[in-house]
Parts: C-alpha cells; structure tokens; sequence
C-alpha cells in the first residue's frame, strides 16, 4: 500500500494565491448586489417607515393643492410660502432679507422658521408642481426620515438588533410630538440631522479616549478634526433648518454629558481634554459660517433679539404627561385642553409607556449610557413645565426649573412645551437597549420585556393627521393673469390684505413662485412696544378699512379723506395695483367700498383690478 505524504505547510497557502489569482476580480455590479443583499433588511424597515409616514398624511394626497392640514391650516400657508421663496434660490436669490412680504419694509428670513436648508433642496419640486407638493412631501419625509436616521444609529453605534433598533426608532420618528408638530411645523419635524450630529459627538468622545488606540498613545488626532469638521457641517446645516431642534439637541447632550461623566468619571478624566479640543474646533467652524447669518438674525434689518411667545403661556402641563394624545389611537378630544394647540401634543406620552421606560431603565442597570438618557429625560421633561407648574390646566406657586433659563439671552425665547420634544429620543434609546438586551436573554425577560414594550407603545400608535378640502385658487393666479396687474417683484395688494389669522392671499403669491411681493402678512418683525418681535405688522388706514368691510360686510362713509389716505397707503407699499377676486368675504361690498377710494375698476377673469 503506498501512502500519500501530507503537504508542506506552505503548499495550502500557495495553491489558496494561485486560485484567488486566477479569481476574477468582481464586477461594480456584483458589489452594488452584494451591498443590497447584505442591508435588504435595514431597506426593508426604512420602506416600513415611509409606508407609516405616507399613511399618516395621506389626507394630503392625491391633490396637495386642493388639501391642508385640518388643524393647522394657517401654518400650512405660511410654510408653503416659505417654499415659494426659498425656492428662489435657484435663480440666485441669496437675500436673507425678502421684500415679498410685508412690503416695503420686508421679512428677515433668519428670524423666522423659513427652513432654507429644505426649501433649496425641494426648490426643483416646488418650481415644478407647486409649494403644496413639496409641502406634503416634507411632511411625511421629515417623519420617516427622522426614524430612519435614528434607526441607523441605534444600529452601527450602539450595535442592537434590527428589532430592537426599529422599536426605539419608531418613538423618535413616530411619536406624540413629532406626530402633532406635522400639523404645519416643518422646522420641528425636520429632526434627520440630529442622529447625525449625536453619531458625530460620540466619535468625537472615542477619538479622544486614548484607550480605544491599539497603542494608547493619546487621541487619535485625524479622527478628532474630521469629527470635528463633520460636527461643525452639520450644526450649519441645522441652523438653516430648525434653530430650536439644534438648540435642544445641544442642551440635551450636555445633560448627557455630564451625566455621563458623573458614572464614568475615568473616561471622563481620560477623554475630556481631547473632546473638549474637538467641540471648541467645530464651534469655531461652524461660528465663521454663521457669524453673519446670527448677525443677521438678531441685529440685521427686521431682525429680533428676543422671543416673542410667553414661556408662562407655552408650557406642557404636568398631566398632559400621563395623558394620551388626541391624535393617538387610544386618546380623544377630551384632552385637549391641556395644551395650547393640536400642533403641541409634545408630551401625552400615556401611564404605561412611562411606566414601562422607567422599568426598563430600571432593569438596564447604572450603565453610563442609560443614566444619561433617563436623567436627561427628566431634566428635559422638568424645563418643559415651564416657569410656574401647571396641573390639570390650573396654575400652582410652585416653580418650575424653567425659571433658571429666564433672562438667559436667546435661550428664553425657546417654548418650554417643546423641550418636551426632547424626551422622545432618549425614551427611543432606553427602549431599543432593553429590547436587545431582552432578546439575548435566556430567562423569561426574553418576552416579558418586548411584551411590556408592544402594550406601552400600542395606544400612542398615532392616527391619520385630520385634512380637508381647501378653496381652489382664484383663476386670475392660476391662469397667470395677474402678469397683467403687477410686474415680475412688483407689490399686489389682495383685498383683503394677509393677517396672521387669515394669511389665505399669501397662497397667490405662492402659486406664483413668489413672483410678486404683498404687503403686510404673516411673519415675526420686530414691530412690538419698542422694536421686540411680534407676530405681523400694524394695519395702514386703508388696510385696516377693507378689513373691517370682509369682516362685517358693512359699508364706510368713503369722502376725499379716506381716496387720500388709500392713495398714500398705496404709495407706502409701492403698490402697482389691487386686486379683488370673486371668492372674498362679502365681495360685492369690498367691490364698492374699491370703486369709491381708487375708482372704476377692470374686470380680468375672476377679478377685478385698480392700476394704482
């Protein structure tokens, strides 16, 4: 019998080269198919996320520009005007100073929630079918893609499963607040960045742990300037997204953070300095950049430099706390009076789902992460009391932690409702560690856990957002004839001019791509007792007249003082004419009172002009 010697140890090695040598290196199509095949997965929960959010606001579709949002009509219009003129952008409009509005003093973009940042990104989509039509877009994106940002997080930083990440990052996308903010609030749903800026602080804080180097010779230096340089883009892009969310997501993280460092004070102590090297870096980036923006905002022309809602007024109510929204499955109507509006359901997060986060933060343990995220939540959800403790919508002498923040500037211009906001986001990270955590467990947690988790979040499932039919416009927009009345950036004055309450002739100008400006309008301008920010302007003399004619239907007496006056308040807005469509509260009078002050009119389409 003969035997067959073993191969030489080098052998296996070198016919394994030769093989892989004669390997074909994989085609860009075989990689782009591996890479699809190995995140299927996470694609399949981000669709899920998207079906959720088209399901929310499908009262939207299929017709954008005939719906509106049932309980926030007037945002709405506001919002999809911002759109109009952000989208301008693209014809290099740059200004952050727009006289479309509030002719002819202007709006300071800067010192409203114009969403810039949104509003150049969907410019092709409003150019093309309209500012209703990216209005809805955004409405459902902001939501899915916030869950989905998160989701993602939760799966490459803190490595749970897909299960328990989808869970956490359903409350972060799909909860109360966010949900009730959908009701016109752009700027506070548009929330896709913070995950981004959360990933970016924490690879910061490895970069400057010496330990996580192989040779522990200090930070790793280029991982701390590209965090930093990574932190310092996304904090500007923020700003011209939603200052507020910025603002409490920093306010935030630094509860985290010294929480944090208070049960790790070992990497506290190891990592500070390099951490703290790599925010002063990225503030200093990002403050070259938005030193002028903030300059803008707060002193430049029609800027404000304070807050012009009362934080006593904006604050949640202690019971809104364990109470279900009204735009929940199982909430009802009952309940809300204990906020200020449909789009400030910010805390309602129910017993259970309270209940059940403390348990599981409880069962989790004094991990650094998990103490951070629960004190957070109760500072968070502390400030959101506001300055004096509301229960049951009564008022008590008890102080609330807001009072601290009073005086502080800029800062006390935040809603205290909406730190509320906050809380989501850290209830989401509770939730998906504990489910992980449960899942590689052997004992009877393994389904105890979820099984607690699925009955807390079930009643606060959100509902469809309420919409409805809304006017059509009147055909002298839509057909393009008020080319006729006014010049491309000329001033048209609506009758009966946009108010804060009523901003419906904001929706020509809309329609228009912005191509007119209007006097008046809804906007925050510094037009409060001495120069602070108020909501709108004060009427002119002729304003205020056609006002009160839609309004009561009731005719002045109109001589040579009051066809004086319109002629001066028609100068004042450098107007090119006005306009009256057939579709105005008690039209045939505002007809009547229009022929005294500025004399026989011109019929076009559905209108009726005066070239003044």
């Amino acid at each position: 019998m003969t035997s067959t010697a073993p191969p030489t140890p080098d052998a296996a090695p070198e016919a394994e080269v030769g093989h892989a040598a004669a390997r074909p290196a994989p085609t860009r199509s075989a990689l782009w198919r591996a890479a699809a095949h190995r995140h299927r997965a996470d694609a399949l929960v981000g669709l899920g996320f998207l079906l959720f959010a088209a399901w929310l606001t499908h009262g939207l579709w299929p017709n954008p520009n005939g719906r509106v949002l049932a309980l926030n009509p007037e945002d709405q219009t506001l919002y999809e005007w911002f759109l109009a003129v952000d989208a301008r952008a693209l014809f290099g409009d740059f200004n952050l100073l727009t006289r479309l509005l509030n002719a002819p003093d202007g709006v300071n973009l800067m010192a409203n929630t114009t969403v810039i940042a949104l509003g150049v990104l969907f410019a092709p989509v409003t150019l093309l079918a309209g500012a209703p039509v990216s209005f809805a877009l955004l409405a459902g994106l902001n939501l899915a893609g916030t869950a989905l940002a998160w989701y993602l997080l939760f799966r490459r930083t803190l490595r749970v499963g897909r299960g328990a990440a989808a869970v956490g990052a359903g409350v972060c996308g799909f909860g109360p607040g966010m949900v009730a903010q959908t009701n016109s609030h752009l700027h506070m749903t548009a929330q896709w960045l913070v995950p981004v800026i959360v990933w970016l602080v924490v690879r910061l804080l490895r970069a400057a742990d010496p330990r996580r180097r192989p040779d522990g010779a200090g930070p790793d230096g280029r991982r701390l300037v590209t965090s930093a340089l990574g932190l310092a883009a996304v904090v500007t892009l923020q700003v011209f997204i939603g200052e507020e969310v910025l603002f409490l997501a920093a306010l935030t993280l630094l509860v985290m953070a010294i929480a944090y460092a208070l049960v790790d004070r070992d990497l506290a102590r190891r990592a500070l300095p390099g951490f703290a090297a790599g925010l002063l870096l990225a503030a200093g980036l990002s403050g070259l950049v938005l030193a002028y923006p903030l300059w803008f905002q707060f002193a430049g022309p029609q800027g404000v430099a304070d807050g012009m809602f009362s934080p006593h007024y904006f604050s949640a109510d202690l019971s809104s706390w364990w109470t279900l929204s009204p735009l929940s499955l199982g909430g009802d109507d009952a309940s809300a009076g204990l906020t200020t509006g449909p789009a400030e359901y910010n805390a309602f997060l129910g017993p259970a789902l309270l209940l059940v986060t403390a348990g599981c933060a409880l069962w989790l343990g004094r991990r650094p992460l998990v103490v951070a995220c629960f004190v957070a939540a109760l500072v968070m959800g502390a400030f959101s009391l506001g300055p004096d403790v509301v229960l049951a919508g009564e008022r008590s002498r008890l102080p609330g932690p807001y009072t601290l923040l009073i005086g502080l500037p800029v800062v006390d211009g935040a809603l205290p409702m909406r730190f509320a906001l906050a809380v989501l986001p850290l209830i989401g990270t509770l939730l998906a560690l504990a489910v992980h955590r449960a899942a590689a467990h052997p004992g009877p947690q393994r389904w105890i856990v979820p099984a607690a988790v699925a009955v807390a979040l079930l009643p606060v499932v959100p509902a469809p957002l309420p919409a409805a039919d809304r006017p059509p416009l009147p055909e002298f927009i839509t057909a393009g004839h008020w080319r006729q009345c006014v010049p491309p950036g000329g001033v048209l004055v609506p009758v009966p001019l946009p108010t804060p309450k009523e901003p419906w002739p904001m929706r020509w100008a809309a329609a228009a791509d912005a191509g007119f400006a209007l006097p008046e309008g809804f906007f925050i301008g510094p037009y409060g007792r001495g120069g602070t920010a108020a909501m709108g302007t004060y009427k002119q003399p002729t304003s205020a007249l056609l006002a009160d004619v839609a309004k009561r239907g009731d005719l002045p007496v109109i001589g040579p003082e009051q066809q004086a006056q319109a002629a001066r308040d028609a100068d004042f807005w450098n107007a090119s004419c006005v306009a009256l469509t057939d579709d105005a509260p008690h039209a045939d009078r505002l007809l009547i009172a229009l022929r005294q002050l500025y004399g026989p009119g011109t019929r076009i389409a559905d209108a009726w002009i005066w070239r003044v």
